[in-house]
């Protein structure tokens, strides 16, 4: 209710004046008078003591007053800052990204993205699938770039690219052959194993694929960092199911058959919404070159 009037109350405070006051403002004088009249009568008190055409605060008007430049200067500041984000040229945008993707295909993206948009600002949020679901339902990502891609309401989700998924070993593990063949999963069956704990977003793709090899993975150690994984793979702790990366020392990885292990990689976000220049620039950018980007990944 107060909202509206307090720009109006202020500008009279400050003038002690009503004519000028609207002046200032660009009111007619009748309606800001009319407004302050009702401003006192919906609170109960009187905010000025009036002599002739010169009016002073009371000490409720001075209470007030206080309150409502903070208010404003925070309304004007926040006013300031979403329009801000929303420029074209100068906004902001939040990519959210699984951690297994930071490493190198999310720099490389956005290295290319920077030099089309240098002056646009991005937030990183990096997380797990489920974590990064959540995060865009909320409005606080943008966009996320996950795996697997989700098919509920409210959320358009696009796939970008397949992730060829490794057995990695350690280094002299009798499966590691020196060549490129692929190994049957069935091959770790009675193996200690290492996988993702619930909720992130490889887990169930892994144990769907153990299934599919005829087997339950015996779980030694659950995770949810990949570079964490590959040590405790490089420690001979056990094997594991991961998307390959730069050579680790003491890990070995491994192409693999029956079944051969690949994931979808996609860009999830918001459907029926209104984005922001910044934000609709960056969807873009993103499904025209990360197919490329995490093809080669």
């Amino acid at each position: 209710m107060l909202a509206p009037r307090l720009h109006q109350f202020v500008a009279v405070a400050r003038a002690e004046h009503m004519t000028r006051a609207a002046v200032r403002i660009g009111v007619p004088q009748p309606t800001l008078s009319r407004a302050m009249t009702r401003l006192e009568a919906d609170l109960g008190v009187a905010l000025f003591a009036r002599s002739g055409r010169a009016i002073r605060l009371t000490a409720a008007g001075r209470t007030l007053l206080a309150g409502a430049e903070t208010a404003l200067a925070e309304l004007a500041a926040a006013t300031d800052e979403l329009t801000g984000d929303t420029d074209p040229a100068h906004g902001r945008v939040t990519l959210g990204f699984l951690s297994t993707l930071g490493t190198d295909a999310v720099p490389r993206l956005l290295r290319a993205f920077r030099d089309a948009h240098p002056g646009i600002r991005i937030e990183l949020l990096q997380g797990r699938h489920a974590v990064l679901l959540d995060r865009l339902r909320d409005g606080v990502a943008d966009l996320v770039l996950t795996s697997p891609l989700p098919d509920e309401p409210g959320l358009v989700a696009t796939a970008l690219a397949e992730e060829e998924v490794r057995l990695a070993v350690p280094s002299g593990h009798r499966l590691d052959r020196g060549d490129a063949r692929p190994v049957p999963l069935a091959e770790v069956a009675g193996e200690p194993f290492l996988a993702f704990a619930p909720g992130y977003g490889l887990r169930t793709p892994v144990l769907g694929w153990c299934r599919a090899a005829g087997f339950g993975p015996r779980i030694a150690f659950e995770g949810g960092d990949a570079a964490t994984l590959r040590g405790l793979v490089g420690a001979g702790l056990g094997v594991t199911l991961l998307p390959l990366a730069p050579d680790v020392p003491g890990v070995v990885q491994l192409p693999v058959r029956d079944p051969r292990p690949v994931r979808t990689l996609g860009m999830v976000h918001r459907g029926g919404d209104s984005p922001t220049p910044p934000v609709r620039a960056l969807r873009a950018f993103v499904a025209a070159r990360a197919p490329a980007v995490l093809a080669h990944a």
